[in-house]
Order: C-alpha cells, then sequence, then structure tokens
C-alpha cells in the first residue's frame, strides 16, 4: 500500500502519553493537546519559565527577584538579581548516575557524574592557574569528545566563556572566528581520526592564529611550540566550585552566517542552556537515566544543545568519535543502550541507501529527531518503519538556543512536518507585504528564554528588528503551514543557505570561487529538490572568455575544500552570460534559485 505525503508514519499510543514529560504538563495543566499547551506557555511566559527551572532543579546562588523583566521587550532580562552558574546546575548530585557514554577501544566506556565534575574542576583549576579570569574567552576547536566536554564544562565553571570552533573548517574560517573573538588560548588536538584518515588539527589551528594551545595527543606525533601545553600537564587538582555569575553573563560565543561574508557572533548566556533543556525534556521526551545521542560539534549549535539536554535533565550523552553513516555507528549506538537519538537528514539518507540500518537495530531508541537541514520525507518514512520510533522534526537555530518550531511525541509523526511551535515561543507567518499568510517568511514572537539579546559583530536590534513590525522578530526561514495544521520548511527568505546541515552564505561562498582563474562573475544559491530533502549547492557563473564552466568546477570545489569547509559540495555548475541584478546592482539569487531546471 503506498502511503500519502500526508499520512502519519507513527502513532502514539496511551503508555506514551502518560509517561511522557509533555503528556504529563499537559494533564497538570488540564489540556486536551498541544495546542492548548503552546497558548499557555507564551501567554504566561513568567510562570511557564518558573515551571522549567523546578523541573530542571536549576541552583541559583543567589536567588532572582522575578524570572523576567520585560520592561524593554527586545532585551529582556530573565532571573533579575540572581547569580548562577549554569555548570553547578548540571553536575548537581548523583554521583554515581552515568553522564557519558563513549566508544573506547575495547568496548563502551561510562564516565559517571562524579567523575566528570572531578574532570572539570581540574580543567577549572588549571584555567585559573594559566592566568584567565572571568570572563576570558577560550576556543575550542575539536571533535566532540570527552575532552571536548570537560574543557567546555570546565571554562564554564571558571567563568569563562566558550569560542565554539567546528573542526571541519580550513584554516582561513577559523582564523576569522579568532579574530572576531580574541580568545586567551584554543583547545585542540594532534590529529582527527575519522573514517580511517588521519587529519590535522593542531596544524590547522597553528596555521590560523599565534595564540597559544592546549593540546589533546592521541598519539600523533606533533611537535609543539614553546607557547603550547599538553591537555595532562593543564590539568591540576582542585575542587568543585563553580564561578558566580550573572545569569546574562556569556558562557559560550557560537557562530551563525548572515548575509555578509562574516559569520555572526552570537553569546550564549548562564541562561541559554535552559531553552536546550526545555526542548529537550517536552519536545525530545529526555528522561533520567535516558541516553541522548546526536553526532554534532562543539562548533555548531547541537554541540552545547546536546551537553545541556542531557545533564539537565539527569541524562548521558554518548559520543561516538567516526563518521555517523556507517554500521559501526549503529552498533555502538545500540551497545550504549541510546533511547534518544538525533540525526541530520543525511545521515538517513547513506543509511538507507547503504543498507546500514536493519530492522531490528536500534531497540533502545524510543524517540528520533532530526534537524540541522530539510529532511526528504521518504527517508523518514522508511526510517520510522525500521525503528518504531517518531522522528521529531526540529528547526530552530543559534539565536534561538534550540527550536521554534518542532514535533511532539504525543502527536502523529508526519515525515518533514512540525506539528507545533516550540513551547514558550511563538510564530507568525508574514507575505512580502507585511500580511499574514499561510506561506511566506517565518517571525518569532518573545520573550523566550534562549533568545539572543546581542551580537559580537553587528547590531543586533539592525538584524533581527529594524523594519520588523511591532511585536515581531526576524528569523528568515520560509515555513508553509498546511491545512491539517502542521508546518513544512521551505529553505530560506535571504541569502543564507544550509548545506548538509551547516549554515553558510553565499558571500562566504562567492569569495572563496571568484578568486579560481576563469571565474568572471559568481553566484551561489541553494536549490531544495522537488521531493524534499536537503539543498544542493548551485553555482551559476559567468566564465571568463575562453574559460568553460565544467572545467572551473574542480578549481571552485578545491576553493570551497581549502578557504571555506571541506564538507560542501558543488550539485551543480551552470553557465550563464551575465547574473540578474537590481537597479542597485545586487544580485537576484531567488531569480536564479527559480529559474533554475525550469
Amino acid at each position: 500500500m503506498t502511503m500519502g505525503a500526508d499520512t502519519p508514519a507513527w502513532l502514539p499510543d496511551d503508555t506514551v502519553r502518560s509517561r511522557s514529560h509533555i503528556g504529563r504538563l499537559m494533564a497538570e495543566r488540564g489540556f486536551d493537546d498541544v495546542a492548548g499547551l503552546h497558548v499557555w506557555s507564551v501567554r504566561d511566559a513568567d510562570a511557564f519559565w518558573a515551571f522549567v527551572v523546578r523541573e530542571l532543579g536549576v541552583v541559583f546562588d543567589t536567588d532572582p527577584a522575578a524570572t523576567v523583566d520585560v520592561s524593554d521587550p527586545r532585551h529582556p532580562a530573565w532571573f533579575p538579581g540572581a547569580r548562577m552558574n549554569i555548570v553547578r546546575s548540571c553536575l548537581d548530585g548523583g554521583d554515581d548516575r552515568v553522564a557519558v557514554v563513549t566508544a573506547g577501544r575495547e568496548g563502551i566506556d561510562h564516565m559517571t557524574v562524579g567523575a566528570l565534575r572531578d574532570a572539570v574542576a581540574g580543567f577549572a583549576a588549571g584555567f585559573a592557574e594559566a592566568g584567565h579570569e572571568p570572563g576570558d574567552r577560550i576556543a575550542i576547536a575539536m571533535p566532540m569528545t570527552i575532552e571536548a566536554v570537560v574543557a567546555y564544562l570546565g571554562v564554564v565553571a571558571a567563568g569563562g566563556v566558550v569560542v565554539s570552533i567546528a573542526d571541519s573548517f580550513a584554516v582561513d574560517e577559523i582564523a576569522v572566528r579568532l579574530d572576531i573573538t580574541e580568545p586567551a588560548a584554543i583547545v585542540t588536538q594532534d590529529v582527527i581520526h575519522r573514517s580511517g584518515r588521519r587529519l590535522p588539527m593542531y596544524d590547522k589551528c597553528v596555521s590560523a592564529s599565534a595564540i597559544p594551545c592546549i593540546v589533546v595527543e592521541t598519539g600523533a606525533e606533533v611537535e609543539l611550540r614553546p607557547s603550547d601545553t599538553t591537555w595532562s600537564s593543564f590539568q591540576r587538582a582542585g575542587s568543585f566550585d563553580p564561578v558566580s555569575r550573572a545569569p546574562a553573563d556569556h558562557t559560550n560565543i557560537l557562530f551563525s552566517s548572515g548575509t555578509t561574508g562574516e559569520p555572526k557572533a552570537i553569546p550564549w548566556s548562564q541562561t541559554t542552556p535552559l531553552k536546550a533543556a526545555m526542548d529537550g525534556r517536552f519536545h525530545h521526551d529526555i528522561h533520567t537515566g535516558d541516553v541522548v545521542a546526536w553526532p554534532t560539534n562543539l562548533g555548531w549549535m547541537m554541540g552545547p544543545w546536546l551537553i545541556y539536554a542531557s545533564l539537565l535533565n539527569g541524562a548521558a550523552m554518548a559520543l561516538y568519535p567516526d563518521a555517523p553513516t556507517t554500521r559501526a555507528f549503529v552498533e555502538f549506538v545500540d551497545g550504549a543502550g541510546v533511547t534518544m537519538l538525533g540525526l541530520v537528514p543525511s545521515i538517513v539518507s547513506a543509511w538507507r541507501s547503504g543498507d546500514v540500518l536493519r530492522r531490528g537495530d536500534l531497540s533502545s531508541v524510543r524517540v528520533l529527531s532530526s534537524t540541522g537541514e530539510a529532511s526528504n520525507p521518504d527517508d523518514h518514512r522508511w526510517l520510522m518503519s525500521t525503528v518504531d520510533a517518531p522522528v521529531i522534526e526540529y528547526c530552530g537555530g543559534t539565536e534561538v538556543g534550540g527550536g521554534y518550531i518542532s514535533g511532539t511525541v504525543v502527536e502523529p509523526a508526519i515525515p518533514s512536518r512540525f506539528t507545533t511551535p516550540a513551547l514558550g515561543i511563538d510564530i507568525a507567518l508574514l507575505d512580502e507585504d507585511g500580511e499574514p499568510t499561510e506561506s511566506g517568511e517565518c517571525f518569532l514572537i518573545g520573550p523566550s528564554i534562549g533568545l539572543s539579546t546581542e551580537l559580537l559583530n553587528r547590531d543586533h536590534d539592525a538584524v533581527y528588528f529594524d523594519g520588523v513590525p511591532h511585536g515581531l522578530r526576524r528569523h528568515g526561514d520560509h515555513l508553509e503551514r498546511l491545512t491539517d495544521g502542521t508546518w513544512r520548511a521551505r529553505g530560506r527568505v535571504d541569502d543564507t543557505m544550509n548545506l548538509g546541515g551547516i549554515k553558510t552564505s553565499s558571500a562566504e561562498l562567492e569569495e572563496a570561487l571568484g578568486a579560481v582563474p576563469g571565474v568572471g562573475e559568481v553566484a551561489a544559491v541553494a536549490v531544495p529538490p522537488p521531493d524534499g530533502g536537503p539543498d544542493r549547492l548551485v553555482v551559476f557563473v559567468v566564465p571568463e572568455p575562453g574559460a568553460e564552466a565544467d572545467d572551473l568546477r574542480a578549481g571552485m570545489q578545491g576553493a570551497l575544500r581549502d578557504h571555506v569547509n571541506p564538507l560542501f559540495r558543488i550539485g551543480d555548475v551552470v553557465a550563464v552570460d551575465a547574473l540578474p541584478r537590481t537597479a542597485s546592482q545586487k544580485v537576484m539569487r531567488r531569480v536564479l534559485r527559480a529559474g533554475y531546471g525550469v
């Protein structure tokens, strides 16, 4: 039997509804459906977020005078008067509970909360002994390993600020992020071992900046500079005593590409983790004792999200050091007893095409989730039928601290559909004239914990509020509200694109592509496949005389690999005589995108 596009691939039963956190909350508040609960969470934001704080067991060193002060709606002040350090709440009690599960050389290793707390205290002590002070920034550029998690929590516990950098970035992109944030040091490792290859990591950091490195050694023969130190040398004996900070103090600087070449530097505060943990608790149904896996990296918001959504909910995080598209990863998930598994759609596609995942695998998984890029409905229907678990479609952003639209385990799961705005936040869809529509640009409605209030290298209000109707906040995604009340993602409305789960800008790509010999003019656009799924990168090029588009492709692909990100792949190159432009000479990428394939 052929399933229609609107047919659910998974239906909740009474056991799921009664066991789930969101089902319990609905029953306690007297709501029959998620829609009613969502309305309450938005209309009474003060009560909702106070409830979340109690649910998560957040520890304050000094109690707040209120939940939120919205005297300035664009910059709400959460927990005014409070003092806190979010790491204390992450590692408060439960010494023998498992905190981290990893793939070791001889099987699966487990680290308890007590052991993680001791390691974090040791890094925080090393931070202080090195002369760093609260507010100082330390970059982390390495895979999602135990050391990365310890460094992340150790910096925050010491009152410092993590600068998150993806290990996949080329030297130029690492340098840009270090230049913007000026960290005092960078935590990295000698090399990365992935898919049987040995990739340089320390060498990339050295080429990007002269700042000192703290290097995790994996056995590679790498000669360190005199200014650098090893991981083991940096660690010191110390007691767990996180430095008390104000709720708005920075804990993390992450990056998200806008419509210009330089990425936006977005600070997370002491309260942003509460948004990630709330989404994990109510939208992904993470319980105490669960094991959460999400192949990711600290350079993307889902890395910090994984740390906070697991630890603040009393769950363990499962970390796998190699490619998640292999049979070995599936076996790790099984062996680790993962209960909540997050993915990007390209992983699902690789599993399906490569016969990696088989019926009976992932038997411990109760909830799947998907984020980072548009999903393919056929792939997700196959996934749900194979694993017998719902896929929670989840979309948000670094400047949201989590998701703004999602699914839940108490609603039917239709592949590639969202069922509700995230609790605590609302959305509005407007057309190009600013009128309400069922298919248009998505604007956010706060206040919500997690929404950014500043940018390091941009005018925050100009980016998110200028020219926007009162009470709304610009986000830039294109959504469609369907007749059954679900939503579907339609890509971006600006010149930002999403390639393999990585947000980048057309300007960032075009700067590298335009430097290739033989390229006259160039425009990069993301084009969604007609049947749904991840965007393809299509490059429109005006070749210089004597150059052929096909001959330029290899050079342009090399430019992306060397100067932007080696994970980006050009899907197609189209030669044109001229690029369409506005009267002010701006390239009309929408025209190129709309005309592609017609």
